[in-house]
C-alpha cells in the first residue's frame, strides 16, 4: 500500500541523508572506518539521488521517481546488510539495519509517480537542453 506523497518523501530524504552521513558521530561509531564511510556515502547517494529526482523537490530532475524508489530499495538492502557483509556487525550494527530497514519501507510505501498538480504544471515546460 503506497500512502506517502511524494513531496513528503522527497523531504524525508534531505532530512534522512544528512543524518546518514552525521550519524557516525551522532551514534558514536566513528572509529569503525567501515562502517563509517559506507553510511557517509549512503548519505551522500541518498541525497545526490533526492536532487536529481523528478519531483517536486528536486531540482535538477532527471531521474524519474520509480527509478527512485528502486534505488532506495537497493540502498535500503545494502545498507542493511553491510554489518555483516563487510565484516563490522560486532562492533555496530544498528544504524544500519536501521537505516536500510527505513530506505526499504519507504521506497514500498511512496507513491510511484508526483501529485497530479506537480505533473500539471510541469507537463507545458520545455525539457531542458
Amino acid at each position: 500500500m503506497r500512502f506517502i506523497p511524494t513531496r513528503f518523501h522527497g523531504i524525508l530524504d534531505y532530512v534522512v541523508g544528512l543524518l546518514f552521513i552525521v550519524s557516525p558521530w551522532l551514534f558514536d561509531f566513528s572509529d569503525v572506518a567501515s562502517a563509517t564511510w559506507i553510511m557517509v556515502a549512503a548519505g551522500i547517494i541518498v541525497l545526490a539521488q533526492t536532487v536529481f529526482t523528478d519531483f517536486e523537490v528536486g531540482l535538477v530532475r532527471k531521474i524519474p521517481m520509480q527509478s527512485h524508489l528502486m534505488l532506495d530499495f537497493g540502498l535500503g538492502v545494502i545498507l542493511a546488510l553491510s554489518p555483516w557483509l563487510f565484516n563490522f556487525d560486532e562492533m555496530v550494527y544498528m544504524p544500519h539495519l536501521v537505516g536500510g530497514i527505513f530506505s526499504i519501507l519507504a521506497s514500498l510505501t511512496t507513491h510511484r509517480v508526483p501529485s497530479k498538480a506537480y505533473n500539471t504544471q510541469h507537463a507545458h515546460q520545455d525539457p531542458m537542453p
